[in-house]
């Protein structure tokens, strides 16, 4: 892990119908478009997790810190979230980024928007999506995508699909089980790069849903997540790697590590 400023994303130059992204740990991301526009992406950079695992006997204490400061955020174009669940919407990260003057436009589904309301952002700074809508930022495109739930808390779930114009789309699954309408909802779109969780702890896909998926949707990439934070929801990637060999598409794995830039397409970097 290594941390990153936005001094340096900001200064980070994308070629043309390329994407970049840096990791900021569990399922989040920033996201960089040739044109100079920054989303992130269920950003989790407090430690508000540790709180709600113990009563259940989970140790959900962070194992690395975050790589970049909520604070450090202001300044970008879109902020997105999958889901309500601590880790993706954290009320912390979200008060230090708006503590420092960060705003809108945040992009939620329902019950993400509800929360974002009640933590006292204004309506007419969130976007609410569901799946196959599409909000356009610059040359970024986040189309939401099909998503199961954990469980009945919140029953919203998306995953985004995210495009720049005339290049490269990267499909983020956000928290989801398996199911053959994953692969059905985002054939049509054609992704390049399959960023998939691999936590089947709290039924998620695992490994060997996530190569099935990168199987059917014959992306180009495919890169794994939510694995990495937490002594009680994490396993060595690598797993995910045997898995993909067994699918026939070993070389397609890439493990990023937080805080470090990458860019698909890899020869444009």
């Amino acid at each position: 892990m290594r941390c990153v400023t936005m001094g340096e994303l900001r200064a980070a130059r994308v070629p043309s119908g390329s994407l970049t992204v840096w990791w900021l740990g569990q399922a989040g991301f920033v996201i960089k478009s040739p044109e100079g526009r920054i989303a992130v992406l269920d950003p989790y950079l407090s430690n508000s997790a540790k709180a709600i695992g113990e009563p259940f006997g989970l140790d959900l204490d962070r194992i690395v810190p975050p790589p970049i400061a909520a604070s450090e955020l202001v300044g970008i174009d879109l902020y997105a979230m999958t889901h309500g669940h601590a880790d993706h919407f954290d009320p912390p990260t979200l008060a230090a980024y708006r503590a420092a003057g960060g705003t809108g436009p945040f992009l939620a589904p329902a019950e993400t928007v509800e929360k974002l309301i009640e933590s006292g952002v204004s309506e007419d700074e969130v976007i609410m999506t569901w799946p196959n809508k599409v909000v356009r930022v610059g040359d970024l495109s986040f189309r939401a995508m099909f998503a199961i739930p954990f469980s009945g808390d919140d029953l919203t779930h998306v995953g985004y699909l995210v495009s720049v114009d005339d290049g490269c789309r990267v499909y983020f699954t956000g928290d989801t089980a398996y199911h053959e309408l994953l692969a059905v909802a985002a054939r049509p779109h054609r992704p390049d790069v399959l960023v998939t969780v691999i936590n089947p702890a709290f039924r998620n896909m695992g490994p060997v849903e996530a190569a099935r998926l990168a199987r059917e949707l014959d992306v180009k990439v495919t890169i794994p997540c939510h694995y990495d934070l937490f002594p009680d929801n994490s396993l060595p990637p690598r797993i995910f790697r045997t898995n993909l060999i067994v699918e026939g598409i070993g070389d397609r794995y890439r493990a990023l590590e937080q805080g470090i830039a990458y860019t698909y397409p890899e020869s444009a970097a």
